[in-house]
């Protein structure tokens, strides 16, 4: 007696069964297209991660020239502000408002709120009027086109000793850069 492991088929049944692959190609099949899923994933997961990484040394390139364009804007308004407080200095002032033909004033009266005077007050010192050339006049006196333009923008000089009496009634003629 002989054992068979398969049951024989008839008929229909034995038509499908030749038309189904056996157990072990099934097995094969199965397993190609998980594998070929598992490699597409892998692959998108790299490419995922190298985009995401040039992503990001793009974004710190940016972020190094965005620092370092702050801090050349830092040292601009630190300079800025330098010459802002030389131009604000009492001293730098007084010359300038010299250069312009300015006098101390003299003594300040007040009035009190009755009506009184009170101090005595006492004028300005005459001053001769100073040499004060428009824009347009020192460009015409200057010697061709290779003459340079004065900079609005100097540094101011040492300060100012105070007039005396006799210095504030005779000055000296000055040209202003046109400010």
């Amino acid at each position: 007696m002989s054992r068979k492991t398969t049951p024989e088929l008839k008929g229909r049944a034995a038509r499908l069964a030749r038309l189904l692959p056996t157990g072990s190609a099934r097995g094969q099949a199965a397993r190609a297209p998980f594998v070929l899923l598992v490699v597409v994933l892998l692959g998108g997961g790299l490419i995922g991660l190298l985009v995401l990484n040039s992503a990001l040394s793009e974004g710190s390139f940016q972020l190094d020239d965005l620092k370092q364009r702050t801090k050349e804007l830092t040292d601009e308004e630190q300079a800025l502000q330098r010459d802002i407080d030389a131009y604000s200095a009492p001293q730098a002032l007084q010359r300038r408002a010299r250069e312009l033909g300015m006098v101390p004033g003299g003594d300040p009266a007040f009035l009190g709120p009755d009506g009184k005077v009170k101090g005595s007050p006492s004028p300005a010192p005459a001053a001769a009027t100073p040499l004060v050339l428009a824009p347009e006049a020192l460009t015409a006196t200057s010697a061709g086109p290779s003459a340079a333009t004065p900079s609005p923008y100097t540094e101011p000089s040492a300060p100012a000793v105070p007039a005396s009496p006799t210095a504030a009634a005779t000055p000296t003629p000055t040209t202003t850069d046109g400010r």
